[in-house]
């Protein structure tokens, strides 16, 4: 696929649940824990969805970041736009525009409860989405 805009609002929003869905099983891929997408779109015009994710270590956090950028950036075309907290590695976050990526340590995911900050937001139904499941 390549990196043209969508042009139109199902173009976009097709593309943004195709991103974070690819996010989504490389989290798992990396094996990952009590990952979920939230649906923003009917909260925030800035993005669409959250992607979030639980690692154990810095080391698994900083694979499934780069892995991340791998798959969003070299297989489907898209840009990051930002990372924060790559060096602390207790919360790293992947910024695509739309799409935005949280990678947590169980503290610091417990601590935030993004889920719970968000709660109007509708989860995505991951049922045959993610190979593991």
């Amino acid at each position: 696929m390549d990196s043209e805009k969508p042009n139109n609002a199902a173009d976009q929003a097709d593309r943004s649940l195709e991103l974070a869905t690819a996010a989504a099983q490389v989290i798992e891929d990396n094996r990952g824990r009590d990952i979920c997408i939230l649906d923003m779109r009917h909260l925030t015009p800035i993005f669409d969805y959250f992607v979030i994710g639980t690692g154990g270590s810095r080391r698994q956090l900083h694979a499934m970041s780069e892995e991340i950028d791998d798959k969003l950036e070299k297989e489907l075309g898209d840009r990051r736009m930002g990372r924060e907290g790559y060096d602390e590695s207790r919360w790293i976050l992947l910024d695509y525009g739309t799409v935005v990526v949280h990678l947590f340590d169980e503290e610091t995911r417990e601590y935030f409860q993004l889920e719970q900050l968000w709660a109007d937001a509708k989860k995505v139904d991951m049922t045959g989405i993610l190979r593991g499941e």
